[in-house]
């Protein structure tokens, strides 16, 4: 029975400023902040329940590969990675930018039919109704940091 986390990056594992710079590379704009800062937080929560797997729904699948956006997160995240929102026959990655990224999720929630899923995303917009008590939605300064986003991991993963 497949539990899935559909996890977002920017606003959730770090502050949501992040930009692209064709020498300085992928970055984090806000002083003091880094790329993946809250990353351990999030590897701490799951710790207990090894059976939740990663959908990545980050739009950082978007503009690079697949393999590129999971090697940025640490061996024990990467091992739980089944793939992202993104790898799917019958929608190019471009066209994805274009649909609201609730219903990229659900769209791949139906597709995986999970036993069990829930999402962790700063971006609320297009999400369903029915779907809205499964998104966990972070403010995109302080993204998993913020204890109130722990305690609701928390409490969504022991539902499951």
């Amino acid at each position: 029975m497949t539990k899935i986390l559909y996890l977002d990056f920017d606003g959730v594992l770090h502050d949501e400023r992040v930009y692209f710079h064709p020498r300085r590379g992928i970055y984090v704009a806000t002083p003091g902040r880094v790329l993946f800062e809250w990353m351990p937080i999030l590897e701490r929560l799951l710790a207990p329940y090894p059976d939740v797997r990663i959908v990545l729904s980050t739009s950082w699948a978007r503009v690079r590969s697949a393999s590129f956006v999971k090697k940025n997160l640490s061996p024990a995240l990467q091992e739980r990675v089944i793939g992202t929102t993104f790898q799917h026959y019958g929608i190019e990655k471009n066209a994805c930018s274009a649909i609201p990224r609730g219903l990229q999720v659900t769209q791949d929630m139906h597709r995986r039919a999970p036993a069990a899923w829930f999402a962790i995303d700063d971006d609320n917009i297009g999400w369903p109704a029915w779907s809205r008590d499964n998104l966990i939605r972070t403010n995109g300064v302080r993204g998993i940091s913020d204890p109130n986003i722990q305690q609701a991991i928390q409490a969504m993963l022991e539902r499951f």
